[in-house]
């Protein structure tokens, strides 16, 4: 068995010259983050069940924009979206497609994890792709595999293909450029700004939908999607990277659409893992009618709630710069009441352009993992909190989970996501 010293040796040996993330640190732990064999079971059987779900939210959003089910679906779904963008998501040829990348975002709690969103196109494919190959030197237990993440990424784009990332997204670019290299000649990284389509060659979209203004030659791409020249993946389907899916979820008249197009068993099992949540509709209820869970008439008695009461995320749903990362998220008992009741005012007014979301928080669980303390040279042990990226690749109508990111931040963090003091890890099974 390798000692903590030639671990970390490996690791930075290992590290690219271009880095993974431009202008981002973080702590390098001898270890991987170990989960056990029953957990892992449950994570994989977790992406056909995401899956199923994101299947469904695409069916749901269809029948709505054609009148099979309720307007209002498609409406809160279409809410601040360009007319021009929506007509296209809505072209046949697309109908069935579905990102074939399926990232959660998992909350491990002292009950179990959580779901805190569904990222369709998410950062840390190459790191995890280098974390796991990396790791795999001393653990031979990595969720994965070696070379799990590069296998999962080849089949997004069988026979090659570009990498498209906007500048929105440029942090991303290292890493992305990392996994090209290692899968070969037929893949290369490209600027968003400036991309041509070539006839046959497919595309990876790496960025956002809400930065296509930002893009000049976007349309080019778009249209030969729509020709079937070549394939796009994501496709360009805006209401698919909406979090108000989560909010969907729980509202009771759609309660026997998601029973019946998930299973029961499903249906019941995200039930369990998917926070209670709301949309910030300032539409008023009649005045027999309470917002469900919160017992409350309109949105601005929850701006008055005591900072107890508080255990509330407010999010930016989607479409919008704020939409990803840490950006647009407000912890209600982090902030003063002034603070937080501007917040849901601001949510309210600007609802219809760029809707937001308010959740259920729930509390990661403590645990401890060790770490290099670079300023000391030494192996600490920090006491944190884990926020748990399994990737899923829909291979060939399988879903099948490649990789699991773990960020471990100090115990005072309340959101969890990459920062220079927080630990990043690939999963690995013990027994």
């Amino acid at each position: 068995m390798l000692a903590d010293t030639d671990k970390l040796s490996a690791i930075r040996s290992a590290f690219p010259a271009e880095g993974l993330f431009a202008e981002k640190e973080w702590l390098i732990s001898p270890e991987p983050f170990p989960i056990d064999s029953k957990f892992e079971r449950e994570l994989e059987q977790l992406g056909h069940q995401l899956f199923v779900f994101q299947r469904a939210c695409n069916q749901l959003y269809q029948l709505s924009a054609s009148g099979k089910q309720p307007a209002w679906i498609a409406a809160y779904l279409d809410a601040g979206k360009p007319a021009e963008l929506i007509a296209f998501s809505r072209q046949k040829q697309f109908r069935d497609e579905l990102p074939i990348v399926i990232r959660p975002d998992l909350i491990l709690t002292d009950e179990g994890f959580t779901i805190a969103e569904i990222d369709s196109i998410p950062g840390g494919i190459g790191l995890t792709a280098w974390l796991n190959r990396t790791y795999a030197q001393f653990s031979s237990e990595i969720v994965g595999g070696a070379d799990g993440m590069l296998e999962g990424f080849r089949s997004c784009l069988p026979n090659g293909g570009d990498v498209v990332i906007s500048n929105e997204s440029s942090t991303y670019k290292p890493e992305m450029r990392w996994i090209a290299a290692q899968l070969g000649e037929d893949w290369a990284v490209a600027d968003a700004e400036n991309y041509e389509p070539v006839n046959g060659r497919d595309v990876y979209r790496f960025f956002e939908l809400f930065d296509l203004p930002n893009l000049p030659r976007v349309r080019e791409l778009m249209d030969a999607a729509a020709r079937r020249e070549l394939r796009v993946t994501p496709p360009f389907k805006p209401y698919l990277e909406e979090k108000m899916w989560f909010a969907l979820f729980w509202l009771q008249p759609l309660r026997e659409f998601w029973r019946r197009e998930l299973g029961e068993k499903y249906f019941l099992k995200l039930q369990q893992v998917i926070p209670y949540t709301w949309l910030l509709d300032p539409t008023p209820l009649p005045q027999h009618a309470v917002i469900p869970r919160l017992e409350i008439h309109d949105w601005r008695d929850a701006a008055k709630f005591s900072q107890k009461q508080r255990d509330l995320i407010l999010k930016v749903s989607g479409f919008s710069p704020l939409g990803w990362g840490s950006r647009g998220v407000t912890v209600g008992s982090d902030v003063p009441q002034n603070e937080w009741e501007r917040e849901i005012s601001g949510a309210l007014e600007k609802f219809w352009s760029e809707p937001r979301i308010m959740q259920r928080f729930h509390k990661a669980r403590l645990l401890e993992h060790r770490y290099f303390d670079g300023d000391s040279a030494e192996i600490k042990t920090m006491r944190g909190r884990v926020r748990l990226c399994p990737y899923y690749f829909v291979e060939f109508d399988r879903v099948r989970l490649r990789g699991a990111l773990a960020t471990i931040v100090p115990a005072d963090k309340k959101l969890l996501h990459g920062m220079r003091d927080a630990i990043l890890v690939p999963s690995a099974r013990v027994s």
